[in-house]
């Protein structure tokens, strides 16, 4: 008798369903087949039954409009310094000019795009690096566990902003620079989720039907972990994007972001800020707005697909 004629049927059910997501339905105990797109609709559904869900992707979605189609329409030449400092807003400038006499409402735009771009990239290879680093480290157990935990542990123990600004006092701001330098941070989180899902899921008969069919690990873990875990992956990107561009105003408030001509929200608001007492609002409250709605969009999101897919598996 082969290998596979000798597994449960249980077994079998579960190792030849897809794994589209986090414990997705496979086949139920009726003999009916209940597929992932079905468990994926009820999630869109619950996620669009959420008022701060649909408030969060509204948001995002007027604030990628407003950083990339808005340079489109309003042109306004956001890297020459003129002698027009500090204007009000007015006709020719809706939110008047900055110190050296630069659109304010066209330099929130392309500080937009900078800080959008560097956000989203650096929580996807956060989340990246956190996901493979916390599967590897749950699947193997054992002392590669330990040694994997340990190095987290001891970066979460070092305050953030000592690491970043080490790290950009090195070496002079670029974008690639931000980028590295907010994931160096922010993979620590994702990793300890990721490595709390494997527990569990190496547990599972399809896992352990795979090892008995001769399955390498690492396919083990791209195959069959990985995709099992992409639920809590999901929403805790989402949350690394919000603190990514949080990390990144950090930056630029303390004088580590983009250097002018270039700018991001952080920088304008550090370039602003000593002249706040002077009545110059424009140079500090859009910028500020800006940040606190994008950082609040992207939490409004994480809760809205972490509940989401809580709803689904309290139906299963």
């Amino acid at each position: 008798m082969s290998i596979t004629e000798d597994l449960n049927p249980e077994i079998e059910r579960e190792f030849a369903a897809p794994f589209a997501g986090p414990n997705l339905p496979t086949t139920p105990e009726g003999g009916e087949v209940s597929g992932s797109g079905s468990a994926w609709r009820l999630i869109v559904r619950s996620f669009f039954d959420n008022k701060l869900g649909i408030l969060g992707v509204t948001i995002l979605v007027l604030l990628l409009l407003f950083s990339f189609a808005g340079p489109l329409f309003y042109h306004s030449d956001t890297t020459v310094a003129t002698y027009n400092i500090n204007l009000p807003p007015g006709p020719g400038h809706p939110l008047g000019t900055d110190p050296s006499g630069r659109d304010v409402l066209g330099r929130l735009m392309t500080g937009g795009q900078d800080s959008l771009i560097i956000g989203i990239i650096s929580a996807l290879v956060a989340t990246i690096i956190g996901t493979l680093w916390g599967a590897i480290s749950g699947f193997f157990g054992g002392a590669v566990d330990t040694i994997l935990m340990r190095i987290v542990d001891v970066m979460l123990a070092i305050p953030t902003i000592f690491i970043l600004l080490y790290l950009e006092t090195i070496y002079h701001p670029t974008v690639l620079l931000l980028i590295i330098t907010i994931s160096i941070v922010s993979w620590l989180t994702a990793a300890r989720l990721v490595r709390g899902e494997t527990l569990s899921l190496r547990t599972r008969e399809y896992v352990r039907a795979v090892k008995i069919m001769g399955g390498g690990r690492l396919r083990t873990i791209v195959r069959h972990i990985i995709p099992n875990t992409i639920g809590v992956v999901v929403v805790q990107a989402t949350f690394t994007v919000a603190n990514s561009i949080l990390l990144l105003a950090t930056l630029g408030f303390l004088g580590f972001g983009l250097a002018p001509p270039a700018a991001d929200w952080g920088s304008m608001l550090s370039g602003g800020v000593n002249y706040i007492y002077d009545g110059y609002w424009w140079l500090i409250y859009p910028a500020g707005i800006l940040i606190v709605l994008t950082v609040l969009s992207f939490n409004f999101i994480g809760d809205a697909m972490r509940d989401a897919l809580e709803v689904r598996l309290q139906r299963r």
